[in-house]
């Protein structure tokens, strides 16, 4: 349970009781993200239904508005980091990594955070109602995804990645499988997951040689709005 929190923590604003973990906790927390996916889908997919009482627009608007609230820009923060690494490096690894490591927003990275935002609210308005379960789902399956890049990359830099390098067993990845496959049932958009995952992790090897706590979050974001769009195609093709 100290690890479910600790997790939820990490990877959501949402109100919990503080608890002292470890080192060793906070990277055995990984194991619990999909969990923490799941609390922020149900804050998107609530957010949505009720929107969607009154138009479209204004249920798009605030879902998207509860995904960024409930995250802290976490992972867009970490979108905005590799955009900015990959615009300015031309190559250079080190210069990359310095990029990566400062906590200032350049140019490339307000880009790619307007166009994360604007994908996602014009996806989110053209989702109907009846698809809140499928939402609820997506944050939740896309962060299996870390635990896969964990798996398969090495870490870029001693960092957050680095500190999770070794927390990922077979087992979790077999468990999520699992559950991704019973979340297929519910939403059959879902099943491209497998695919994104993969290319991202594909990108990730051939373009950095490994991974870093911001191409996780990057990851993240590039994988909901992949769903979204999945989930809107699918909504297409069922009419």
């Amino acid at each position: 349970m100290k690890r479910l929190i600790l997790a939820l923590q990490f990877l959501t604003r949402l109100p919990m009781p503080r608890v002292a973990g470890s080192a060793e906790d906070f990277a055995a927390s990984m194991a619990w993200f999909p969990v923490a996916g799941l609390a922020v889908g149900a804050v998107v997919a609530g957010s949505f239904w009720l929107g969607a009482q009154a138009d479209p627009w204004v249920a798009a608007l605030a879902a998207l508005t509860a995904w960024v609230a409930v995250t802290g820009a976490l992972h867009l923060d970490g979108l905005a980091d590799l955009a900015d690494a990959k615009g300015a490096a031309h190559g250079d690894r080190a210069r990359l990594l310095a990029v990566m490591a400062d906590p200032h927003i350049g140019s490339f990275g307000v880009i790619a955070i307007t166009l994360q935002l604007a994908a996602k609210l014009v996806l989110l308005h053209l989702l109907s109602p009846a698809q809140w379960l499928a939402l609820l789902l997506i944050p939740a399956v896309a962060r299996i995804g870390p635990l896969v890049w964990t798996r398969w990359l090495p870490p870029l830099h001693e960092g957050l990645a680095a500190r999770f390098a070794h927390a990922v067993r077979p087992v979790h990845l077999i468990l999520w499988a699992l559950a991704w496959l019973a979340a297929c049932y519910f939403a059959p958009a879902l099943i491209g997951a497998p695919l994104l995952i993969g290319g991202w992790c594909l990108w990730l090897r051939r373009s950095l040689g490994g991974v870093s706590g911001d191409c996780h979050g990057a990851g993240i974001e590039l994988l909901e709005t992949g769903l979204l769009l999945a989930l809107v195609v699918a909504g297409d093709l069922a009419r």
